[in-house]
């Protein structure tokens, strides 16, 4: 056995268990699942962003480029007051594009679009790039605008047209609205003239059109207004035919001045069909005559229009009526009650109708009437006025 001198020895804490297992007593370890849960948060926010910028990717994407093939060409106008809001618009409207504002958006991030007035053949459901394309290309057919106001005859309708499309003649007019080649559905049998059934509006004349297809437009226009009317049915109402309306519709655009006498001047002419009275309508009287010619020496004029002469309506419209003035002769005002003035002196049980009508200011408005006395003291007021 060897000695150890216990006097080399050195104690050494380490020595002692209870400071031992003190001293390597293990430190704790930091908390780190905030960060964790941050760290997860992040990622997971940061791929619901990659997420959705596909989608929205995708949903733009379908936008501008629509799925399928571009469905066949129609024809979109463009007008001078046009705006790439308004174009944009009615480009969603007519099924051209998915979206207006998508559209703007991609216009503006590809140079802007300059708006050229004219007719373009855009295909529905194009690529937004296609229809751009189309849109600055100048159109092949361009158009002027053309009113027709309300009261025009079927002449002067072709005058004005020639006036503002030198190209398109007032004589070719003429004809293709006499000749019969183009009808309306309410034409009676044996008459060609198409007066009174070309609708007066604003249209664009393309530079490709001719004066027969005007016409025929017209003609159109007139049978749609004339249905959203509801002018088969409601004539019936007034004991009257489509055709027979827009006469009295023409005899009421050409005699009112102002829209509230429209329904009146109507039950006056019904009034006196009814008693079987000649209307006495002057713009009647001077349809187709020569317009220098004096009110005395058309009077004695015995024609078909001669509503002083002849009792009942005119062969034919004596011009082109609008929209209020059929309204009108499809709803008359009812008569007035025995308590206005006007059916003041009436034997006791008649009944008190309009059936006289004369100017009453520089207005344009009228007096109304249901006697002939009535009527001769509103005439004189008027030539006292200097009316007529």
């Amino acid at each position: 056995m060897t000695y150890v001198d216990d006097r080399s020895w050195h104690r050494d804490p380490w020595d002692d268990a209870d400071v031992t297992d003190a001293l390597v007593v293990e430190r704790p370890r930091r908390q780190r699942r905030p960060f964790k849960w941050v760290m997860w948060l992040l990622c997971y926010l940061g791929l619901a962003g990659v997420v959705a910028v596909g989608v929205a990717g995708l949903w733009y994407s379908q936008q501008v480029n629509p799925k399928g093939d571009p469905g066949a060409p129609i024809t979109f106008t463009v007008s001078a007051d046009d705006t790439l809001a308004t174009v944009s618009e009615r480009l969603h409207l007519e099924g051209l594009v998915e979206s207006a504002s998508v559209f703007r958006w991609y216009v503006e991030r590809h140079d802007g679009l300059e708006l050229i007035p004219g007719y373009f053949r855009i295909r529905p459901d194009d690529h937004m790039g296609n229809i751009m394309r189309i849109l600055r290309t100048p159109p092949s057919e361009t158009f002027t605008k053309v009113t027709f106001p309300e009261g025009y005859t079927f002449e002067r309708m072709g005058r004005r047209l020639e006036e503002k499309v030198p190209r398109l003649s007032a004589i070719d007019f003429n004809i293709a609205a006499t000749n019969g080649t183009i009808r309306s559905v309410w034409s009676p049998e044996g008459t060609n003239s198409l007066e009174g059934l070309l609708f007066p509006d604003t249209y664009q004349v393309s530079n490709g059109e001719s004066a027969g297809q005007m016409i025929d437009r017209m003609v159109q226009l007139m049978e749609r207004v004339g249905r959203q009317e509801n002018i088969e049915e409601r004539s019936q109402l007034v004991a009257m035919n489509p055709y027979q309306i827009l006469i009295v519709a023409s005899l009421i655009e050409r005699e009112a001045r102002v829209p509230e006498d429209r329904a009146k001047i109507a039950r006056v002419i019904y009034n006196r069909l009814f008693l079987g009275m000649p209307l006495g309508i002057d713009a009647a009287l001077f349809y187709g005559q020569d317009p220098s010619l004096s009110f005395s020496e058309v009077k004695a004029l015995d024609t078909p229009y001669n509503t002083y002469l002849h009792t009942g309506l005119p062969p034919t419209p004596i011009a082109n009526p609008g929209r209020a003035s059929i309204e009108a002769a499809l709803n008359p005002v009812t008569n007035p009650s025995l308590g206005d003035p006007i059916c003041v002196g009436l034997p006791k049980g008649a009944p008190c109708l309009y059936l006289y009508y004369v100017l009453a200011d520089e207005d344009g408005r009228h007096a109304f009437s249901a006697t002939l006395e009535q009527h001769e003291a509103n005439i004189e007021l008027a030539r006292e006025k200097d009316l007529l």
